[in-house]
């Protein structure tokens, strides 16, 4: 009986050496995080506790292996967050912390991000140091680029790698024919929208479908009968809370060549009717009428025009048939009457003179035989 007691009382004095004040540290098994090279990654740090206690101070430190050298990422401490060295830019904590919750985001996820992230959170009044750790493991970078023919439909990825369901709370899937070109939107989804969470609009109306599960942090869509007139880049904004991740996706449209060898005028049509849609249709509509307004006026001007022009042109043949009779010589005929004056000898003794008067005579008219 006294060695079992000697027993208790030397398990209690060994029992607090190697935790911090008399208390063991609590570590779970880790999971796996798989994240492609650019893309975002959710890893979730939550106390499920039935009473209630909050949260006093969040770590996050990241290591290359287990038995690896820690590297701070980010800490919460009085209600400030703080991202620290490579991280500072790309690591958010999106965790609410009043329901002990200390999440961290980390976006544009690189290759030399793969490793083990652990997460150390305390709360209030406890000595308890709870730990969380989760492996990522970084991929090659997905392809951006999708090939897909004319008529057929496609799916569009766009989700967040997570280790907690139902962070997403808003997705937005927009549209853009070139770097320069206005974008539409495609579908737009919000949790807190009251006349329902899903909606697609403009063009893509009724030929896009939500593939991805919100609740699982998905929203992926997928376009269905693929139209030329859809080549181009589409764009997903995917938020959790205020944060934004984005992921971007060109489409490129393939036609066969017997679709090609059809007439074009099913794709002028589908063209003009794509233009058609939306605050497009009110642009053209003003167009017209502005084009019949103006028309009487433009009818005006022309005819005046054509009428300052006949009448130059015409003043211009007056004063020309009028420079040719100025500088046309008068022709006149002239005949010689000889007129014999005698002219008596004065006392001078000058003999008589002869004068000779020259009288122009008109030519008469040619009478027409």
């Amino acid at each position: 009986m006294l060695c079992v007691l000697k027993l208790i009382v030397i398990l209690v004095i060994l029992a607090p050496v190697g935790y911090p004040q008399g208390q063991p540290d609590l570590t779970v098994s880790f999971p796996q995080l798989r994240v492609h090279v650019g893309e975002s990654a959710l890893m979730g740090c939550v106390v499920q506790r039935t009473e209630e206690k909050h949260v006093d101070r969040v770590d996050w430190l990241f290591s290359k292996d287990e038995d690896g050298e820690n590297e701070y990422v980010l800490y919460y401490y009085s209600n400030l967050s703080v991202p620290t060295g490579r991280f500072q830019n790309r690591s958010h904590l999106v965790g609410d912390i009043f329901r002990n919750d200390g999440s961290l985001l980390l976006q544009d996820v690189q290759k030399a991000d793969e490793g083990i992230y652990t997460c150390e959170i305390r709360l209030k009044n406890e000595n308890m140091v709870l730990k969380k750790p989760v492996e990522l493991l970084v991929l090659p970078e997905d392809s951006k680029e999708l090939k897909v023919r004319v008529g057929d439909s496609t799916q569009m990825s766009c989700f967040v790698q997570s280790t907690e369901e139902k962070r997403v709370t808003r997705v937005n899937w927009m549209f853009s024919s070139g770097k320069h070109a206005e974008e539409e939107i495609v579908m737009s989804y919000d949790f807190n929208m009251r006349s329902g969470n899903f909606q697609n609009l403009g063009r893509f109306r009724n030929r896009v479908d939500l593939a991805g599960d919100i609740s699982r942090n998905d929203g992926s869509i997928r376009l269905q009968t693929v139209k030329e007139s859809d080549q181009g880049i589409y764009t997903c904004s995917i938020y959790l809370g205020k944060l934004e991740s984005r992921k971007t996706i060109v489409l490129h449209v393939i036609q066969d060549e017997s679709q090609r060898s059809i007439s074009p005028t099913p794709r002028i049509y589908e063209t003009q009717r794509g233009i058609l849609d939306g605050n497009q249709l009110v642009i053209i509509v003003g167009i017209v009428c502005a084009t019949f307004l103006l028309l009487p006026v433009l009818i005006l001007i022309v005819k005046k025009t054509k009428w300052n022009k006949s009448s130059v042109s015409s003043m211009a043949s007056v004063k020309s048939l009028e420079n040719k009779e100025k500088t046309r010589p008068e022709k006149h005929i002239y005949s010689s009457i000889t007129t014999w004056e005698t002219v008596e000898t004065g006392p001078s003794g000058e003999s008589e003179a002869t004068y000779m008067t020259m009288h122009p005579v008109w030519p008469s008219p040619v009478r027409s035989k």
